[in-house]
């Protein structure tokens, strides 16, 4: 046997999905086994970001059966930069209905970053056994017309759980809100495997306390995978949104786009606008406009400041 043939022997290439960074260690999921990899010097070098969710090749020797190298990232189909993850088939957007109450600012901008990042948004209201039917039935009502998918659970009673469970099921996802709406809770539930730390609400503040540190991807199975991420109270837009394009992220403002009496409508002060007329009839939800508005506001600023 040849030196080459006994080191193509000794050394494996092998394709995983990295679940967690930590350290200058990066841990990558194959075939149901964890490998702790390190980076090739050539990557090292370079200014690529591994990312959780990453598709990578590595190298692992012969005599190893849980630590590699790895040799290259393979191209993603998405990318976010706050949670910071890769290949994404959907952000599911946590919110609390009451203590802390629902930022549905937050919730709007999530969910036109996800789109914008070709993510489907699903909207996941949680603690729904602190509040009412009736306050319930608000909330869903103001996101029906745009069609996202919206789920009511709560981690108490145990409503919704399986539901969430099922929506999760043969996806890569990454549970994405602010501090203290329970996405720990959430992961507990779904799956008695996982342990992680869930926080209280500060009594002061009224905000919870980040027990999540980092991104880390969680398997459920082995064609399910789960990000548990650090809590965050605000986000930029992504920055080449552009103002004629922001319209097109609120999904219950397209059937009307053509009803518009000047086709650059920005659905702001122009007379004879669909949209606004829309809002006048109920079609559209207030806080969906009013944060459409502020979104625009803050897409100008950023075309101002290039």
């Amino acid at each position: 046997m040849s030196l080459n043939e006994m080191e193509q022997q000794q050394e494996q290439i092998l394709e995983g999905t990295i679940i967690k960074g930590y350290s200058g260690f990066y841990y990558v999921a194959c075939d149901g086994v964890i490998y702790e990899c390190s980076l090739r010097g050539k990557n090292r070098k370079k200014s690529v970001k591994f990312l959780p969710g990453d598709k990578v090749k590595f190298s692992i020797s012969g005599d190893a059966t849980k630590g590699g190298a790895i040799e290259e990232v393979l191209p993603r189909k998405n990318e976010l930069v706050r949670p910071p993850a890769a290949n994404l088939d959907q952000l599911v957007i946590l919110a609390a209905l009451y203590d802390p109450l629902p930022d549905l600012r937050l919730i709007d901008r999530l969910t036109v970053f996800a789109q914008w990042n070709q993510i489907t948004p699903v909207i996941c209201f949680n603690k729904c056994d602190l509040v009412s039917e009736a306050e319930q039935q608000r909330l869903l009502d103001i996101y029906k017309p745009a069609g996202f998918p919206v789920y009511l659970c709560s981690t108490v009673t145990g409503q919704g759980v399986a539901d969430m469970k099922a929506v999760l099921h043969g996806k890569c996802s990454v549970l994405a809100g602010n501090s203290g709406v329970g996405k720990s809770s959430l992961m507990n539930a779904i799956s008695d495997q996982w342990e992680l730390a869930t926080g209280e609400i500060s009594d002061k503040l009224k905000r919870g306390k980040h027990t999540t540190r980092h991104v880390e991807l969680f398997q459920l199975d082995k064609d399910t995978l789960i990000a548990d991420t650090p809590g965050f109270s605000s986000l930029q837009l992504p920055e080449d949104i552009k103002r004629e394009e922001l319209c097109r992220l609120f999904p219950e403002f397209l059937s009307r786009l053509g009803g518009c009496r000047f086709a650059t409508c920005m659905h702001k002060s122009e007379p004879d606008c669909a949209i606004k007329e829309a809002l006048a009839q109920g079609e559209i939800a207030q806080s969906r406009y009013d944060n459409y508005l502020a979104f625009l506001d803050e897409v100008i600023q950023q075309e101002r400041s290039f």
